[in-house]
């Protein structure tokens, strides 16, 4: 008898049992490798997906910070036009002129209301809002104190954000 171990044969039961459990792990090797290969393609997919959308937005602001006064724009030729033909005419009579001034005056005021570009204008009396009326001075007067008592130059808004406040005298107290 020789005295060698014994090799276990690779046909016995024992090695296909250790057999089994390789194949299984090395299938689930393959799956998990195969399932990291297909997440890695949508994350990528993913990030490129919002780099565009990133992209397109960075391009959207742009344009519309490029193009925001373009209605504005548009509003404002006809305004230049009659400027331009009242100064073609210089043989013009004083009320003509005056009659083309208020004309484009009209015609520009429409323009600012078209945009959104409202006055502010207070009536003797209403009640001063620092928000949209700055006070030049006090005045005494016969009305309420704190309200308007003249105003010495019309403001504006924009879609009610003040872009000049209405220089106002106010009433004193008494």
């Amino acid at each position: 008898m020789s005295t060698d171990p014994v090799q276990p044969d690779p046909q016995t039961p024992e090695t296909a049992q250790t057999e089994a459990p390789q194949q299984d792990l090395s299938a689930k090797l393959a799956e998990t490798e195969a399932r990291l290969a297909e997440m890695s393609d949508a994350y990528l997919r993913a990030k490129a997906e919002a780099e565009n959308i990133r992209r397109r937005a960075e391009e959207e602001v742009s344009k519309s910070r490029k193009f925001a006064i373009e209605s504005f724009a548009e509003a404002m030729l006809p305004v230049m036009d009659s400027m331009e033909a009242a100064i073609a005419r210089p043989d013009a009579s004083v009320e003509q002129v005056l009659e083309g001034v208020h004309a484009t005056r009209r015609q520009l005021l429409q323009a600012l209301e078209r945009n959104k570009v409202m006055e502010i204008n207070p009536a003797a009396g209403a009640k001063f809002d620092p928000h949209q009326h700055q006070a030049i001075s006090m005045v005494p007067a016969e009305q309420e104190a704190n309200t308007v008592v003249t105003v010495l130059q019309k403001g504006y808004a924009l879609a009610e954000r003040v872009l000049r406040p209405a220089l106002v005298t106010v009433a004193a107290p008494k």
